[in-house]
C-alpha cells in the first residue's frame, strides 16, 4: 500500500537519515538534511513523502520562502505568494518507474493551488534527459532560466497551477 502524504517531523527526520546514510561522507547532506528539518519547522517549505507500508521511499519539497539556499532569493522560483518550486523529488531505486512520483507531483500540485499558489516551478540537470522529457510531459515547459551548480548545467521551468 502507499500513501502520497505531508512528511511528519518523525517521517522527515527517518527520510533524511536514510539519505545521509546512502551519501556517507558527503557534508552537504547533514547540512541538507538539518535546512530541511528547519524549514519544515517554520513553514519555509512543505516536504511531501511516499509511504510504502508506513516507510518513507520517496519525497519531494515545495519551496515557499525565496531565501531557502535552494531557491537562493530568485523570485522566479519562489517568490513566497504565488510561485512555489519543487525540490529534491527523488524515489528509491526499486520504486521507480511505478508511477509514484507522477502521483507525489500530483499532490504537491494540488497542495500549493489550495494555498492560493498560481505558478510551480523545478529545476533539472541539462544531462539528466529522462527526468526532463518527464517534466516536460507534467507541462513543465515555461523555461524560466539556468545556472550553473557544481560544474552541472541546471534548467528551471515552469508552469501555470
Amino acid at each position: 500500500m502507499f500513501e502520497y502524504v505531508p512528511a511528519s517531523p518523525d517521517k522527515l527526520k527517518e527520510i533524511w537519515e536514510y539519505n545521509i546514510a546512502e551519501n556517507p561522507g558527503d557534508g552537504r547532506w547533514i547540512r541538507w538534511g538539518a535546512e530541511a528539518l528547519e524549514n519544515n519547522r517554520t513553514g519555509r517549505t512543505k516536504t511531501f513523502l511516499i509511504l510504502h507500508a508506513g516507510e518513507p521511499v520517496g519525497e519531494g519539497t515545495l519551496i515557499f520562502d525565496p531565501a531557502c539556499s535552494a531557491v537562493d532569493g530568485r523570485l522566479a522560483l519562489a517568490d513566497g505568494e504565488t510561485v512555489t518550486n519543487v525540490n529534491a523529488l527523488r524515489i528509491r531505486k526499486a520504486f521507480e518507474n511505478r508511477g509514484h512520483v507522477s502521483a507525489l507531483m500530483k499532490r504537491m500540485e494540488r497542495y500549493a493551488r489550495e494555498r492560493g499558489f498560481t505558478r510551480i516551478t523545478i529545476g533539472v540537470e541539462a544531462k539528466e534527459a529522462r527526468n526532463l522529457a518527464i517534466y516536460l510531459h507534467w507541462g513543465y515547459t515555461d523555461f524560466i532560466c539556468h545556472e550553473f551548480d557544481g560544474g552541472e548545467l541546471i534548467l528551471y521551468y515552469g508552469k501555470k497551477l
